[in-house]
């Protein structure tokens, strides 16, 4: 009895050592096949181009193919649900946005993941910034102008967004709030028929990311009044932002980054976000993205976390002030 009980601590020791060792040969060996980057929005907006300009490189990085696959759908949460619930092991990951982990938590009545105990943080990708348009036939040339505009007649303005409690709609929520004004909300299914109407002057004003209004800024069809971001935009650098002009501290834009199922081993979360800061500092691609109008960040897992918390905490008060709830 005794020899067996040795032998079976034995083989239970061995065991638990194989086991212990084809984890460790799993997660030093990733990846082994290809990697599927789900984008939870339709192919052609900006987190898609984000999307496969990174996975491009990332794929040469690895030595395997990183797939973009589009699962749109509920505002981002069908394709962020089905990576919140693939398995942890770093071959499914998620382009996500301050839509499906701020805003989206924040408004809907429920979510099929929760933004930060579902996912394992990878790295902050880009910032889009969004831009304050206007078509040219509104009598104000700038933001200070706009102000003074929408103050003398409370109740004419409206500005257009690409549908309820999306990014955009909150960019002008949070510009009433601290510019002390009240245009109305019109919401659209989608930003490309808001911006239909904005240059056929159906309606005035827009926020709308910065790459989808670019020709028409620059073909003089819609007036950028200002950028929503910090600081102004480098494929832009005439026009000035909206803090700039006279609503300081105003900061809002649209953000990508990578993110993994949660308990995804440390050590595979390691080597994504290697190979996603080593494609961000790419010449190559710094350029597209310039071109596109985003701006490189780059982060650790840590740092995205911590961004992460700092939207969801930035937004709330937004949201409950604009009271904005959607099923």
């Amino acid at each position: 009895m005794a020899l067996f009980n040795m032998t079976r601590r034995m083989a239970l020791g061995l065991g638990l050592f194989a086991a212990m060792s084809a984890g460790g040969a799993h997660a030093e060996g990733f990846p082994e096949r290809s990697v599927t980057l789900v984008v939870p929005f339709a192919a052609g907006g900006s987190t898609d181009v984000v999307a496969r300009i990174i996975a491009e490189k990332m794929s040469e990085d690895l030595g395997q193919q990183v797939i973009v696959q589009n699962v749109a759908g509920a505002g981002g949460n069908l394709g962020a649900g089905n990576v919140a619930r693939a398995e942890p092991d770093g071959y499914t990951i998620l382009m996500g946005t301050v839509a499906t982990h701020a805003l989206n938590p924040l408004i809907l009545k429920s979510t099929p993941y929760d933004p930060e105990k579902d996912f394992a943080p990878v790295s902050l990708l880009v910032i889009v910034p969004n831009v304050l348009v206007v078509n040219p036939e509104l009598p104000a040339k700038n933001v200070q102008e706009l102000i003074a505009l929408l103050k003398a007649e409370p109740d004419k303005w409206s500005y257009a967004s690409s549908g309820n409690g999306t990014p955009l709609h909150l960019s002008g929520e949070l510009f009433n709030s601290m510019a002390g004004v009240k245009m109305q909300h019109i919401p659209y299914k989608g930003a490309g028929p808001a911006l239909t109407d904005l240059l056929g002057n159906q309606v005035s004003i827009m926020f709308d990311n910065l790459p989808s209004s670019s020709s028409h800024i620059k073909s003089g069809k819609l007036r950028a009044l200002a950028v929503t971001t910090a600081k102004r935009a480098p494929s832009f650098p005439d026009i000035p932002t909206i803090a700039e002009s006279g609503v300081p501290g105003y900061e809002t834009y649209t953000w990508n980054a990578l993110f993994a199922p949660a308990n995804t081993p440390a050590d595979v979360v390691a080597k994504l976000n290697a190979s996603a800061n080593k494609a961000l500092k790419d010449p190559a691609v710094a350029e597209r993205m310039k071109d596109f109008s985003a701006t490189i960040v780059g982060s650790t897992p840590e740092e995205l976390g911590a961004h992460v918390k700092a939207e969801l905490a930035k937004w709330g008060p937004i949201v409950k002030g604009a009271n904005i709830q959607m099923e």
